[in-house]
């Protein structure tokens, strides 16, 4: 009898983790595809927000394939590939604020109307990245790592709607600078909250030794 619930439980747990990378392949998926058309339309627009918000989802889809890495593994090789996404999305922050620099001595006005329209596509595409999310009910610190990320991103979404508003007000770019230093700040405190996440797992995993 105990052989069968030994057998059940590990039928559960193999069905778990494929339900965790099937998520995970879709929020990457989704992540790919909304750098890749933030990029272009980020050029294009001459917008800093939105080249910040790309590269943040390339980070995301980085993550995110850590994160498939780690399904079924150790809780130590967890804890490194979210400490990786942490360290990630920090150097992400530094990259995102030095352009922000280069561009106050020099850049062209974004085109508003540009930003708002792929902030918004890119703030619908984040909330159902968090729906597929949260439909994990598990502990795991790269699934929280996940949530992390992608409630980030859809704050600066929101806010690079805003921006995009006030730059065809202000008729300056200046409101889009001032966001990507926003959004290197936000990007810096989610990694710091993931490595706070993988400190907190490490030290679990200590414990249950």
């Amino acid at each position: 009898m105990s052989d069968s619930r030994t057998d059940n439980d590990e039928h559960n747990l193999d069905a778990n983790q494929a339900a965790d990378r099937r998520i995970l392949w879709l929020v990457l998926l989704i992540n790919l595809g909304q750098a890749l058309a933030g990029a272009g339309v980020g050029v294009w627009a001459s917008s800093t927000a939105l080249i910040g918000a790309a590269l943040d989802n390339l980070a995301d889809a980085s993550v995110y394939g850590v994160s498939l890495y780690a399904v079924g593994r150790a809780a130590t090789i967890k804890v490194r590939a979210a400490r990786l996404s942490g360290w990630l999305l920090i150097g992400l922050a530094v990259v995102l604020f030095v352009e922000v620099l280069r561009r106050f001595f020099g850049g062209e006005e974004p085109i508003g109307p540009a930003m708002m329209a792929m902030a918004a596509v890119n703030a619908a595409l984040n909330l159902v990245c968090l729906h597929l999310l949260k439909r994990h009910r598990g502990e795991d610190v790269n699934f929280k790592a996940s949530a992390i990320f992608t409630s980030n991103d859809s704050i600066v979404n929101l806010a690079i709607v805003l921006s995009g508003a006030l730059v065809l007000w202000l008729d300056s770019n200046l409101p889009d600078l001032v966001l990507g230093l926003v959004v290197s700040a936000i990007a810096a405190n989610g990694g710091r909250e993931i490595l706070s996440e993988a400190a907190e797992a490490a030290e679990d995993a200590r414990s249950e030794a």
